[in-house]
């Protein structure tokens, strides 16, 4: 709770203590109130409960431990890419993917005094990253922030007119700041897409397609990235992402993050699956889920 800047703490306690009452209902989000995921929640579960947690590995434990019925978790940017941690936090967390969602990205500059003094933004580094161009057009120096809402909570207690946050619009009104610009962006397309992660799997998938996301690392050989590539292809299963991360530090063990159209038990994704592990030192499923959005 201290952790958050004295603006936030009367809602973050209001908030705790409504999802201690009913954790079956409740989802949590890493953030204060009003940020990002915040909204995303919203949208995803208007039944939800919020519970504000102050890190990715927070609100992840809060689900593992019962607090919470699941998280909602922004794992990538379509203008700043992957959201730092998650593909380490996911395959750790012991949860499983069962959603996701996408959100329009529209920052707001909030502060106290006018737009023409602001010499300083917090927010957020993906947030702050989302908008470097405008930043810089105007002179004004990022701050990373743990987060967006936050960020404005800060702003509220420090009380300077030349520091401002970026932040969605709604927390300027949570904590008693001005909108001195909206709908900031480097790019009209920025979306977030977030995850779901609860305990276990539901029982059933919903109708209609379904997205698969695992993470894997191939046997240091020649073309074996290559070679396991090659069942998804002659198998006719659409890979949506590949990403590769380093762990460790050594330099050598490459792991890799993907999403593939279709779900365990097609036929196809079967095939393509078995030839990846055929290929791979270790392959582990976290989820298949419902698609939120057509690709390509």
């Amino acid at each position: 709770m201290q952790k958050y800047a004295a603006p936030a703490r009367p809602l973050v306690a209001q908030m705790i203590e409504a999802a201690a009452r009913d954790p079956n209902r409740t989802v949590a989000f890493q953030g204060a109130p009003g940020a990002n995921s915040h909204v995303a929640l919203t949208q995803a579960f208007p039944d939800g409960l919020p519970l504000p947690c102050f890190g990715f590995a927070d609100a992840i434990d809060a689900v593992r431990v019962g607090q919470a019925d699941c998280a909602i978790i922004p794992i990538e940017n379509s203008l700043h890419g992957r959201v730092a941690d998650m593909h380490f936090l996911l395959p750790e967390s012991g949860l499983v993917i069962t959603g996701e969602h996408f959100l329009p990205i529209r920052h707001a500059l909030m502060g106290l005094g006018p737009v023409e003094g602001i010499r300083q933004a917090m927010s957020h580094e993906q947030a702050l990253g989302q908008c470097r161009h405008w930043l810089s057009a105007r002179g004004i120096e990022p701050v990373a922030h743990p987060d967006t809402a936050g960020a404005a909570a800060s702003v509220a207690a420090i009380g300077d007119p030349t520091v401002a946050a970026l932040a969605p619009p709604a927390a300027a009104e949570l904590y008693g700041l001005q909108l001195l610009a909206d709908d900031i962006a480097d790019a009209d397309h920025n979306t977030t897409r977030f995850v779901v992660l609860a305990r276990a799997a539901p029982p059933e998938l919903p109708e209609g397609p379904c997205m698969t996301t695992l993470v894997f690392e191939v046997k240091n050989l020649p073309a074996a990235l290559y070679k396991a590539m090659g069942g998804f292809a002659t198998n006719g299963v659409n890979m949506t992402k590949l990403e590769s991360y380093q762990r460790g530090g050594t330099f050598a063990a490459t792991e890799f993050f993907c999403d593939i159209e279709g779900r365990p038990g097609e036929p196809h994704v079967d095939r393509a699956l078995d030839e990846l592990r055929f290929h791979s030192k270790w392959v582990r499923l976290l989820g298949s889920y419902g698609r939120a959005r057509e690709r390509g």
